[in-house]
């Protein structure tokens, strides 16, 4: 993203930040595999609603929060991802909700003032959606934090880190830039998730925010500069294995929803997994070497390792929906088990790659 000078914080106001996120993480993944049954020790026995909140909130909130601050170079932007942070640990010590609603509340205005500050700078289109995606996810936070239940302020959740993904991908494309057909159609797909998420009530609403999803990913997937990086080597090729499976991972969400009708018995478990996980964590880890770098200014040297954590996260959203497809709890459970493994082993691989950066360094 475009970066705004000068202003900003060092690697030692940054880190805690990263490191708040990261706890908000491993709570959301521990409620997570209580949620499934099982036995795992808990911050507090409140946490286990709090699923949910902690990983998109809490942890992905916080590190786009983190990245956002960093672009724009002024430390009032750092408010927040300390916000987000501070939110997420009032959730697992099991404050009152409406402690942690609230910091939500105000890390996403942050989010969404200085996302708007920079597209009123650069008007572009990358930065049109992630505006969308900022407002999406703190329209979600205000119904939260004023009793609208997980279950419905979700969409707009996913539209805050679906949005937020495709203006990324959207910027990069400058390097193999769509016709001006395709960005009408990119227009009308963000309109249709925009209009979608806030009709998401009705079946109509439905429909369009499937078709709005489906229509991202198959644009993405033909639109995206990976299609022709997955073909070189080393950490461009895993990049590029990462976020074109990212997208057949978005593709067979927005499917499911569409047949399923809505966010509704398992088709709620199937549908949120496959995109917030298979979707957004390939992301994540195809990012992670990028972003981490720049971040808090460490090196992640590529091993072909990396392709560990990967492999895991696809193998466990397969068994894990096919528990939810053939009604088999125990299968679910095991499913997310795995799905918790593979953000474990990806957190171990983030750590030894950067000690290994130290090394070599040395």
């Amino acid at each position: 993203m475009t970066t705004i000078q000068p202003g900003n914080f060092g690697v030692s106001f940054r880190l805690p930040l990263l490191i708040l996120g990261f706890a908000s993480l491993a709570s959301g993944i521990l409620a997570g595999l209580a949620r499934l049954g099982w036995g795992v020790p808990l911050p507090s026995a409140q946490i286990v609603m709090m699923h949910g909140p902690l990983m998109i909130c809490g942890f992905l909130g916080t590190v786009i929060g983190l990245e956002r601050a960093v672009a724009l170079g002024r430390r009032w932007a750092y408010a927040g991802p300390l916000l987000t942070g501070l939110g997420g640990a009032a959730l697992m010590l099991g404050l009152p909700l409406a402690v942690g609603a609230t910091a939500m509340v105000l890390g996403s205005a942050v989010l969404f003032t200085g996302t708007t500050m920079i597209m009123l700078r650069q008007r572009e289109l990358f930065l049109a959606t992630m505006v969308f995606g900022a407002a999406s996810w703190l329209v979600g936070n205000l119904l939260w934090l004023t009793g609208t239940g997980v279950s419905g302020v979700v969409v707009l959740w996913i539209n805050f880190l679906v949005l937020t993904i495709a203006g990324e991908r959207l910027e990069l494309s400058r390097f193999l830039p769509p016709s001006p057909v395709a960005k009408k159609i990119f227009m009308a797909i963000l309109a249709a998730l925009l209009a979608g998420a806030i009709l998401s009530a009705t079946g109509f609403g439905t429909y369009i925010y499937c078709i709005g999803l489906l229509g991202l990913a198959l644009w993405l997937l033909r639109q995206d500069i990976a299609r022709r990086t997955v073909k070189e080597q080393g950490l461009t090729r895993f990049i590029a294995v990462c976020l074109l499976s990212g997208y057949a991972w978005l593709a067979i969400g927005s499917i499911m929803l569409l047949v399923s009708g809505g966010l509704n018995g398992l088709a709620y478990d199937a549908v949120l997994h496959a995109i917030l996980i298979g979707f957004v964590f390939s992301m994540i880890f195809g990012h992670a070497p990028i972003i981490f770098p720049a971040v808090v200014r460490v090196r992640m040297p590529y091993h072909r390792t990396f392709y560990v954590p990967l492999l895991v996260l696809h193998a466990s959203l397969l068994i894990r929906l096919a528990g939810d497809g053939l009604a088999l709890p125990e299968l679910r459970s095991l499913g997310g088990l795995l799905n918790a493994a593979a953000l474990v082993l990806f957190i171990l691989s983030t750590v030894t790659s950067v000690i290994r950066g130290f090394r070599n360094k040395n």
